[in-house]
């Protein structure tokens, strides 16, 4: 059980950016709690989650991250994370890691 620290510093950065509450910020940036930050999911039509920080710790969500990063790398489309998986896979994912 390794962590990619790279990865998640990275991660990081790029939310900083992506929910900044400068001029020009979105209004869904200012929408997302202290301790949270937004994901992208979906395969065709991409759905907005907001979920803990907390998950960035967890080897199955690094895995998730790890896939993004190989298909878009840090130059996210949408201007948060954007997951490359199906809704349900995530949902399924978010609710085993909700549990433990």
């Amino acid at each position: 059980m390794g962590f990619r620290l790279p990865r998640i510093v990275h991660a990081k950065q790029s939310l900083r950016r992506s929910s900044s509450t400068g001029n020009g910020a979105s209004p869904k940036a200012v929408d997302v709690p202290k301790g949270y930050f937004t994901v992208y999911v979906g395969e065709v039509q991409k759905k907005r989650f907001v979920i803990p920080l907390s998950y960035l710790n967890e080897p199955s969500f690094q895995d998730l991250l790890g896939q993004a990063e190989e298909e878009f790398g840090y130059d996210h489309p949408m201007g948060g994370i954007t997951i490359p998986c199906s809704e349900d896979t995530f949902l399924s994912l978010t609710q085993s890691l909700n549990n433990s």
